[in-house]
């Protein structure tokens, strides 16, 4: 390869999904044929289907990326050096594409820092290669990770550890989180990868102030080109670039000077927001909402998105709608509950049906951020085997004028004419 410096992908969920397919295509595209793809499984190594989670990589790769996908298999260094983590090295200093996903991200720091690993990487992104850190991995690339799991389940003080600092070594201070706009908790905050606003400001105010934060949207990728000196959002949520006081959001398609995150805000004036701190407090004793008023909540940011043309924000309602709907599930809520709230998203999907069949024939660019949105929620409900929920969604779709075709690469869409 020709390039002398290469491309750090941050990417906020997702990478196995439909919704990352045309990002793997293009990247290794740009790389050429011959480029060695490569998936380091150390962030899931203590857990039982580590290989399990290796082998659905390798088979989405075939099935979708259509380009093979080598296996670097380093579970454990810190405490057992093998001749198994050697033949791990040599495969990453091959490597021009390497993706790293889901796990523990202070398991994979502690193993990492330990071995040649952080060098190698540093080394081949010099070199020109691609690293593509997803999920987990994307808390480790700063010069903080965030310890998710020791503080959302475990319980510990709020704390950061020492990151890999791969983005330092490009000139880029900063802590990297994903899942930013996560929804899972249903009746409590979980953005910002599960700490919710009132912990992730306390985390915030413990980092210098010199440190950003770069926040990542779920099914989106933040692509840092550092030959072109550039950064590309791609994926259907939002690249969010943050200090204390400020942030500034990027959405599809738009790009941004790499100086934006080594804190350089000249010619960025106009994309900066200034954040509030009066509202991020949470009254003491607070009661938490109940599912029922949440789907009343998310029912009316909908219908607000839908006023103001909002795709953004209408795509949001309905898939965190379907997140808390799923999760309400699993904690033993009120199946008649659970019914009117499928009830309610049928209704909503009907509207926007509706909607999009009256939007004039010229409108596919207009209404691509939200049609990307739900493809990617009926592929979920599918890979959760939701099939009734994933035709009708579908359904919907077709009777606001959205053709979708399924085959060998994915799902491609257009507007009926």
């Amino acid at each position: 390869m020709t390039a002398s410096r290469g491309i750090i992908v941050l990417m906020g969920s997702g990478e196995l999904t439909s919704t990352m397919v045309e990002v793997h295509k293009d990247l290794l595209a740009r790389l050429g044929p011959a480029a060695r793809a490569v998936f380091l499984d150390t962030p899931a190594g203590f857990q039982l289907n580590a290989d399990l989670l290796s082998q659905k990589a390798v088979d989405y790769f075939r099935a979708h990326v259509h380009r093979g996908l080598e296996i670097a298999s380093l579970k454990f260094y810190e405490t057992e050096r093998t001749h198994g983590a050697e033949k791990a090295f040599q495969t990453l200093r091959a490597a021009d594409f390497v993706l790293i996903g889901p796990g523990s991200p202070t398991y994979a720091v502690r193993q990492w820092r330990a071995s040649p690993v952080p060098d190698i990487l540093h080394k081949r992104i010099r070199d020109g290669a691609c690293l593509i850190a997803a999920s987990a991995a994307a808390l480790t690339v700063g010069s903080y990770t965030l310890p998710v799991y020791e503080i959302y389940k475990v319980g510990e003080d709020l704390h950061w550890v020492e990151g890999l600092n791969l983005l330092g070594q490009f000139g880029i201070k900063a802590a990297v989180i994903p899942h930013w706009n996560n929804a899972e908790g249903g009746t409590h905050d979980t953005r910002f990868c599960y700490m919710g606003e009132p912990r992730f400001r306390q985390l915030e105010n413990m980092l210098p102030p010199e440190a950003l934060v770069i926040g990542l949207d779920e099914h989106t990728a933040c692509i840092i080109d550092l030959e072109r000196e550039e950064a590309l959002v791609r994926g259907i949520g939002r690249v969010i670039v943050r200090t204390r006081t400020t942030e500034a959001a990027f959405s599809k398609g738009e790009r941004f000077s790499l100086g934006l995150l080594r804190g350089e805000t000249a010619g960025h004036d106009q994309r900066l927001s200034f954040l509030q701190p009066e509202t991020v407090q949470e009254p003491a004793g607070a009661p938490q909402n109940s599912f029922w008023q949440q789907v009343h909540a998310l029912e009316g940011s909908f219908r607000h998105g839908l006023e103001e043309n909002s795709w953004e924000e209408t795509t949001g309602a309905l898939l965190s709608l379907d997140e808390a709907i799923w999760k309400a599930h699993e904690q033993g809520e009120s199946g008649e509950f659970i019914s009117q709230a499928r009830e309610a998203l049928r209704d909503m999907l009907a509207d926007l049906g509706k909607r999009l069949g009256a939007e004039p024939a010229g409108a596919a660019s207009a209404v691509e951020p939200l049609v990307d949105g739900l493809i990617a929620l009926r592929a979920r409900l599918r890979d959760e085997q939701k099939w009734e929920e994933a035709d009708a969604l579908r359904l919907c779709m077709e009777h606001g004028g959205i053709i979708l075709e399924d085959d060998k690469d994915g799902t491609r869409w257009h507007m009926r004419s």
